[in-house]
């Protein structure tokens, strides 16, 4: 099958924009309007939904599991199927190797110690170990993250962040900002 792209030029940023909602590891309007939404699109103008299976690249772990039906559900009225879920003691390094001697090369995110390599590891889907990892990696990329996220901060007068922390059982939101400053006090080794 050829390789189509689908996209609408948009970028997260502009999408939380629109919304006036900052995207975060519980929702991110991104990911629905940036991938789902035009690949239903594509799908509905180029496919016939009795003929067609879309392939979702989850893995055997429990937390992919647990979304298999939800995405199922969602993608109705096409099938769905998702393979690497049939290999249960399948890993993540086992199907790197094997995309390697099949000649293809892995995104530079798994040797850098990231566990995908979604929107150059910006994604704000991703947790506060990930985004440690985009800290030291990619620190002008995070910057840049972390000033988006103080002027959408400012700007609507929310306290929102892209990453949250639960304290006393209670969930608060993390902003990159906030993260890096303590990264940098526990790299000094100040309170």
């Amino acid at each position: 099958m050829p390789l189509v792209h689908i996209g609408d030029g948009r970028t997260p940023w502009e999408v939380f924009e629109q919304k006036q909602y900052l995207g975060n590891s519980r929702i991110a309007p991104c990911s629905y309007a940036l991938k789902i939404l035009p690949c239903r699109r594509w799908l509905t103008d180029n496919t016939d939904p009795t003929t067609t299976v879309l392939y979702i690249g989850l893995d055997p772990s429990r937390r992919d599991r647990r979304r298999a039906p939800a995405i199922e559900r969602g993608w109705r009225p096409w099938r769905v199927e998702f393979p690497l879920l049939d290999e249960p003691g399948l890993s993540k390094a086992a199907m790197l190797a094997e995309a390697r001697a099949l000649g293809l090369t892995p995104p530079q995110a798994y040797e850098l110690g990231f566990s995908h390599a979604n929107c150059g590891q910006l994604c704000v889907r991703a947790g506060q170990k990930h985004w440690l990892n985009t800290l030291t990696h990619f620190p002008d990329r995070f910057a840049d993250y972390a000033e988006r996220e103080q002027k959408f901060r400012t700007r609507t007068g929310k306290d929102v962040a892209i990453l949250k922390e639960t304290r006393g059982g209670v969930t608060y939101p993390l902003t990159l900002t906030e993260l890096r400053r303590r990264h940098e006090q526990a790299q000094r080794g100040t309170p």
